[in-house]
C-alpha cells in the first residue's frame, strides 16, 4: 500500500449527505441505481452506485451515506455523477454502504 501525505488526506472532501430518491439505472453496465443526495449546504447532488444487490430503492430513502465531494464529474453513459457515494465490499464483492453510526446534519464533514 502506497503512503500519502495528511496533506494529500485533507485534501479529499468526505461528507455525509441523506439520499433523497433513488432510480433504477438500466442504462448501465453493472446493475447501479441513480441515487439524489442532499448534502446541506453544497446542495443537492447526483451519484451512480452499484447497491442494488444488497439494497431497494426504499429502503435507501432517509438513510445517510459518506460521499466524496470533491472528485469532479463523472460520465456514466448520459448520467452525470456529481460525488461518489462510498461503500466496502463485503466478502461476495457486494457494496456496504459506508454511513455514520448516529444521524449527523447534512454535509458534515469527515474529520
Amino acid at each position: 500500500m502506497q503512503t500519502i501525505t495528511w496533506q494529500h488526506f485533507e485534501q479529499t472532501d468526505i461528507r455525509v449527505g441523506t439520499i433523497i430518491e433513488a432510480a433504477d439505472f438500466p442504462e448501465a453496465r453493472k446493475p447501479a441505481y441513480k441515487l439524489t443526495v442532499d448534502l446541506g449546504p453544497l446542495g443537492i447532488k447526483k451519484s451512480s452506485a452499484q447497491i442494488t444487490t444488497l439494497y431497494t430503492k426504499d429502503e435507501l430513502i432517509g438513510q445517510q451515506v459518506l460521499c466524496v465531494t470533491n472528485l469532479g464529474n463523472k460520465q456514466i453513459g448520459k448520467y452525470i455523477s456529481e460525488v461518489l457515494v462510498t461503500g466496502f465490499e463485503d466478502e461476495n464483492k457486494h457494496i456496504v454502504l459506508a454511513q455514520p453510526a448516529a444521524p449527523v446534519p447534512n454535509g458534515s464533514k469527515l474529520m
